[in-house]
C-alpha cells in the first residue's frame, strides 16, 4: 500500500475567525489557498496518479482541501475521519489504514502538527514528529504488507510550491 499523506491548503487567520464567534473546525480556505491547492493537486495527479480512496479530518479546512483534491485523483466518495482531526492520537487511525486494500493508493488530509507526528511514528515506530508538512504539501510513504508502526518506507516529500511546479 501507499500512503499519501497531505496538509490542507492555506486557511484564513485564525485569529481573525476567531473574532467571528465560529469555532475554529469551521475555518475554511481561503480564496486563493484553493486555486493553491488546485494547481498542487495537478502536480500530485504527475507524480501519484489515481488513488484508491480518499479520507479527510472532519474540519472544514482539510474537508475542502479534499474536495478538490477529489477531482483531480478520484478515490470515489471522500471519507470523514475523527481520527485525522488534530487533537487525534495518531495511534487511532492505523486499525482504519489496516483495513484498506493492500495494493493501490490511499489518501489522508489532515493537519499539523499530528500528520508529522503520524508520518514520524509509521516510520519509526516513535512518537515524533519527522516532518513538518507546509499547508498543501504532501509525502508519500509505502508499506510492504499491512500497515504498522515503524514498517513504512518514505519515498518523497514535496513542499507546495514543488507540486505545483510538478503540475504545470
Amino acid at each position: 500500500m501507499k500512503l499519501l499523506v497531505i496538509r490542507h491548503g492555506p486557511a484564513g487567520d485564525r485569529e481573525a475567525f476567531a473574532a467571528t464567534g465560529q469555532p475554529d473546525d469551521l475555518r475554511p480556505l481561503t480564496g486563493p489557498g484553493g486555486r493553491k491547492v488546485r494547481r498542487a493537486a495537478r502536480g500530485l495527479r504527475s507524480v501519484v496518479g489515481d488513488v484508491d480512496v480518499l479520507a479527510s479530518s472532519p474540519l472544514t479546512r482539510a474537508r475542502q482541501t479534499a474536495e478538490l483534491l477529489a477531482g483531480r485523483l478520484g478515490g470515489g466518495e471522500i471519507v470523514t475521519l475523527p481520527e485525522l482531526a488534530p487533537d487525534a492520537s495518531p495511534d487511532a487511525l492505523v486499525p482504519w489504514l489496516q483495513q484498506q486494500t493492500a495494493e493501490g493508493v490511499v489518501a489522508l488530509v489532515g493537519h499539523e502538527p499530528h500528520l508529522g507526528f503520524l508520518v514520524g511514528w509509521l516510520l519509526t515506530g516513535r512518537h515524533q514528529s519527522l516532518i513538518e508538512l507546509k499547508k498543501g504539501g504532501a509525502c508519500l510513504l509505502e508499506f510492504d504488507g499491512t500497515p504498522a508502526p515503524g514498517d513504512a518506507m518514505l519515498l518523497w516529500a514535496l513542499a507546495p510550491r514543488h507540486l505545483r511546479a510538478l503540475g504545470r
